[in-house]
């Protein structure tokens, strides 16, 4: 009983079964291979000792014709006739003269034709159940050609039972060699393989369910091959998961601790940044310059709580400064820049003043497009000299923290609210835009010089241009085009241009078309850079005008 639950079992195994079937149709394969060329030899050899038997009956019967004398045509046809009782396998014959002619035939006809023969060898027609042989006059005794057919149905019952007896005996083979494996498998492979997964499972739901290592049966077996590495491996493996979970279990209490402190860094620097950004924002105009005849709008989104983005209106000298800028890098750095770049054009743009006569300083320091275009020539200089903040701010920054890499787009003009004339430098910030009262843009002002603290000694270049009544100012920053939407789609600045196209009744008017269109881009797609937008327009009636920043 205990050996045939155990053939059961093996029986029940998947793998036993794998292997033995594989093994078995292995083997029935091979041998088919090698049975199709022993079926060929084997038929080969049955023909041949048919015409060897034959062979014999004719030149028996050739030797006798001969002894008794000269014979006629049809003698000799007559006596060829004899064969069939000679040799019962023999059906019938054909003979033919040298010269290709019949002289006669008896019985069944051949149909192997007569050809001319090169050599002494000769020729054979095989079907499946007739064989037709061929004894030239060069191989007989005498100058006849003779054809004669054979019945092979021995041939084919030979061949079948010779089939059999190969099948058979490579059934008992395979068969042999299955079982044998198949016994051998049980001890050498499928035992241990059990025992292992049953030790996995162990393992698992000791490791699940975090109890005392349990006592695994697979332990005790010692073998030197492939499945004893693996068993070796699952120990290994197990004593290193063991070892893991206590480091672990030891590091998650270590990191509950730091995970305390941590939370309670986080909400001071929550804190800290929070008072960051109000200090940021006290750096930004809570309200915008007023001037009679003109609007100032302003929008800002920081992509974090602190920002690098800033824009700025002051008075000088009874014209009013404008900034527009983009800090490298976001968050706290930027922040830091923010403020430095900030004070510093405010700091150098009011008491700065270039020595020389008037005359030679304007004629040194022409605008790139040639030549001053504004009237009088104390506000040209006011403007010139205003503007070297921008050269000195840059040769400090890059002097003293080039190490760190910070450097800002920026946009600085000089606006003369008397006449609308704008004198201005670009250092690499986007190009703004002056825009026609009844929509379209008029003017883009690009770019005169390079981001302001790269390099010291940088050339920055300046320019001059008009704004008329009605006409708009717009600067922005690179976070507006580049704005996100959830599918990861840019604004762009083909979409921003669209929005500029239209009338635009007030500075206030235009703000709102682009940050709602903006807004309704972004949804709740997180950005990753700040959005500001600076708006300027000039009046076509002249009245006093306030307009607080809108942050």
């Amino acid at each position: 009983m205990t050996f045939i639950k155990r053939i059961i079992a093996r029986s029940q195994s998947p793998l036993s079964r794998q292997i033995v079937f594989w093994l078995f149709v292995s083997i029935f394969f091979i041998e088919a291979i090698l049975l199709i060329p022993s079926v060929k030899r084997r038929e080969q050899e049955l023909l041949g000792q048919i015409q060897e038997v034959s062979s014999g009956k004719v030149f028996w019967l050739i030797t006798d014709i001969i002894n008794e004398g000269r014979a006629t045509n049809q003698e000799f046809v007559a006596r060829f006739q004899e064969l069939q009782k000679l040799n019962p396998d023999i059906l019938g014959g054909a003979i033919y003269t040298v010269d290709g002619q019949l002289m006669g035939s008896f019985g069944e006809s051949p149909q192997l034709p007569l050809t001319q023969q090169k050599n002494n060898k000769s020729k054979t027609f095989y079907n499946g159940t007739r064989y037709d042989v061929v004894w030239s006059a060069k191989k007989l005794p005498v100058n006849y050609t003779l054809i004669l057919r054979h019945d092979t149905e021995g041939v084919r019952v030979e061949l079948y039972y010779f089939i059999l007896r190969i099948i058979g005996l490579v059934f008992i083979i395979a068969a042999f060699t299955t079982v044998t494996l198949w016994i051998a498998l049980e001890p050498i492979v499928i035992f241990p393989i059990l025992q292992l997964r049953n030790d996995l499972i162990k393992a698992g739901e000791a490791i699940s369910q975090d109890q005392e290592t349990p006592q695994f049966n697979s332990a005790t077996i010692k073998r030197q091959d492939e499945l004893g590495d693996v068993i070796s491996a699952f120990k290994k493996m197990y004593g290193q998961i063991t070892s893991a979970i206590s480091k672990r279990k030891q590091a998650e209490a270590a990191l509950q601790v730091s995970l305390n402190e941590v939370e309670a860094y986080s909400q001071a620097l929550n804190h800290e940044l929070e008072t960051g950004w109000e200090i940021q924002k006290n750096f930004l105009p809570t309200q915008l310059v007023q001037k009679n005849g003109w609007e100032f709008a302003s929008f800002f989104q920081p992509a974090r709580q602190v920002s690098g983005d800033f824009y700025d209106t002051f008075e000088i000298n009874n014209h009013v400064g404008l900034v527009i800028a983009d800090v490298c890098d976001k968050g706290v750095g930027a922040a830091l820049f923010m403020a430095l770049f900030r004070s510093m054009l405010r700091v150098f743009s009011t008491p700065t003043q270039l020595r020389g006569q008037s005359s030679a300083i304007l004629q040194a320091n022409q605008p790139i497009d040639g030549g001053w275009i504004g009237d009088n020539m104390s506000t040209n200089l006011v403007h010139l000299n205003a503007l070297q903040a921008v050269s000195l701010t840059n040769d400090y920054v890059a002097e003293n923290h080039s190490e760190l890499g910070m450097f800002a787009t920026l946009f600085f003009g000089i606006l003369d609210p008397e006449n609308g004339l704008l004198t201005y430098i670009n250092g690499g910030h986007e190009p703004l835009y002056i825009i026609h009262a009844n929509g379209g843009i008029k003017q883009q002002l690009k770019v005169t010089g390079p981001a302001v603290g790269m390099l010291p000694g940088s050339n920055f270049k300046i320019s001059q241009t008009y704004l008329q009544p009605g006409e708009l100012l717009f600067g922005y920053t690179d976070g507006i085009t580049e704005a996100r939407a959830t599918d990861g789609e840019f604004f762009s600045t083909e979409r921003l241009k669209t929005l500029l196209q239209p009338p635009v009744s007030s500075a206030n008017n235009l703000l709102e078309r682009i940050t709602i269109d903006v807004l309704a881009h972004t949804k709740e797609a997180e950005q990753f850079d700040d959005m500001t937008m600076l708006i300027v327009q000039r009046l076509n009636n002249l009245f006093f005008n306030v307009v607080p920043a809108d942050n």
